[in-house]
């Protein structure tokens, strides 16, 4: 069965899980900016984003945070708690993406584009595993899936990639870039955060070495 940790404040720790935290978030949204600049395809919900940002002229962070605000709304049925990190997910990251196009423009010259889709996908692999990996609480869209995957008993699997089609279908039908760019986003994004988690993880509390089999403390 699949558990989410309650995520803590407490610990020697938390200013450096902050500063991990809200770096990740800012890297998040900076890494979005890159791959939608590049025109080659949005990550899956980016296709969403910027589907509905055409149609209601807003811009893709403001759009990205009333998304967000939403899906966290979804919690509520699912019985989920969202974490100082979930909240911070839903404002910081619209504002990042938002500031980041407004200074990056779109290049012509596809090697530049292709250049802007590779930095894009690696930058959000580090993004990804930095935010998650100081366990303040998921993303409102991760912690949809998560709680829809405890409530259905379905595979994450089968759940993540339910939830993708449906939101990429529907952005594309709004007019989000759908693209190469979404196809590598979803192939090598898993595999780059596998690698990079364990390397960014940060525990809630500072522990001294204890012998081997002693209990942990507590959360």
């Amino acid at each position: 069965m699949l558990q989410c940790s309650r995520p803590s404040l407490r610990g020697r720790r938390l200013p450096h899980r902050l500063i991990q935290l809200y770096a990740g978030l800012v890297l998040y949204g900076v890494s979005m900016a890159l791959i939608i600049r590049s025109a080659l395809g949005n990550m899956p919900w980016d296709v969403l984003h910027q589907g509905l940002a055409g149609r209601m002229g807003w811009s893709i962070g403001a759009v990205s945070i009333l998304v967000g605000a939403l899906v966290l709304l979804c919690w509520i049925p699912l019985r989920q708690r969202p974490g100082l990190g979930t909240v911070s997910n839903v404002v910081v990251i619209g504002l990042a993406v938002d500031a980041t196009l407004a200074l990056v423009p779109a290049p012509s010259p596809l090697p530049l584009r292709v250049g802007l889709l590779v930095a894009g996908v690696l930058l959000n692999a580090v993004a990804t595993a930095a935010y998650i990996g100081v366990h303040l609480g998921p993303g409102p869209r991760d912690g949809l899936m998560t709680g829809l995957v405890r409530r259905t008993g379905r595979s994450v699997r089968l759940v993540r990639t339910s939830i993708e089609v449906a939101v990429v279908a529907t952005g594309w039908l709004l007019g989000g870039t759908l693209g190469v760019g979404t196809v590598v986003y979803a192939v090598a994004i898993g595999p780059l955060v596998q690698v990079l988690l364990p390397r960014l993880s940060l525990s809630p509390v500072s522990t001294p070495t204890r012998p081997v089999g002693a209990a942990s403390l507590p959360d």
